[in-house]
């Protein structure tokens, strides 16, 4: 019963006994080369200096050799088994917050951003525990509407993960792959699925092209407000919307699951000051979810 629960295994790697007769020779070999240069000593003047020199590499690559067989004389393998993980601690797994930067939507596509984010609240893990942070810092109503079109979307595919076991989770990369994961599920749902991505990837290309986003859709989420005002890359206000919160309980996809919570941030950023790029947007989004998942 305990062997059933463990959390990983140790395997070990066959062909131990050749790498040890071939090591033993190894060793044999350096014990007569010290050997030799011990009883070979060079006179003075007749190419001690030479002599001191193959002694000293000869001597590191003993002592390389020596050190390096704490790893190769008994190797082995860790397999670990992720799928106990939440049977055995339960309630006392951690809580986790993943941070996704990214910072132009026309080098950075929406379109691709959403598929990451995507498989990540897809992730096999207890998803009142999970949140998912973006850190914007082009600060761009393109990603933002991205990521609210991610929010409606994942209400179908986590569940439909969920039901099949889908891998990989990134919608981008499983529907890109050949049509044999069909088998998983009716070719019915899987059609309605892929379609439903299909549109959701060519409104977001739509919007990225034209540059704007329409005025109907704006109206279907406060956070588009925030664009209201003048906002450059460079120079605008700190943005933070909760797309999905998953402590409410409303917040469930299709199969009445509770949904990771979603977060979408823009930092502040002014021309005056340095912004610290990357690193800079990995500090605020600290500061962000240590407030909202503590």
């Amino acid at each position: 019963m305990e062997r059933s629960r463990r959390l990983f295994e140790t395997e070990t790697h066959g062909g131990r006994a050749a790498y040890r007769l071939h090591a033993v020779t190894v060793a044999a070999g350096i014990l007569l080369l010290l050997y030799y240069r011990a009883t070979r000593v060079p006179a003075a003047g007749e190419g001690r200096a030479a002599w001191l020199g193959m002694l000293a590499a000869e001597l590191w690559y003993a002592a390389y050799w020596v050190v390096t067989q704490s790893v190769r004389w008994s190797p082995v393998r860790r397999r670990p088994f992720i799928d106990r993980l939440a049977a055995r601690h339960g309630e006392r797994l951690p809580s986790v917050d993943i941070f996704v930067c990214t910072a132009d939507p026309y080098s950075e596509p929406p379109s691709l951003v959403v598929s990451t984010i995507l498989s990540l609240m897809a992730y096999n893990y207890p998803p009142e525990k999970l949140s998912v942070y973006l850190s914007d810092d082009g600060g761009s109503i393109l990603t933002f509407y991205g990521m609210w079109e991610a929010s409606l979307f994942a209400k179908h595919w986590l569940p439909f993960c969920k039901r099949y076991n889908i891998e990989p989770r990134s919608p981008a990369a499983y529907f890109s792959q050949s049509d044999g994961h069909q088998e998983l599920c009716t070719p019915k749902e899987w059609s309605l699925i892929k379609d439903m991505f299909d549109e959701m990837t060519e409104r977001i290309d739509t919007a990225v092209m034209s540059g704007k986003i329409p005025e109907e859709i704006k109206a279907k989420h406060k956070g588009f407000h925030e664009w209201n005002q003048e906002i450059t890359s460079k120079n605008h206000q700190p943005i933070v919307q909760i797309l999905i919160d998953g402590k409410d309980q409303n917040a469930v996809d299709n199969d009445g699951n509770v949904l990771p919570t979603l977060v979408y941030m823009a930092r502040e950023k002014r021309p005056q000051h340095h912004h610290n790029f990357k690193a800079g947007a990995m500090n605020a989004l600290i500061r962000v979810s240590s407030v909202i998942s503590n």
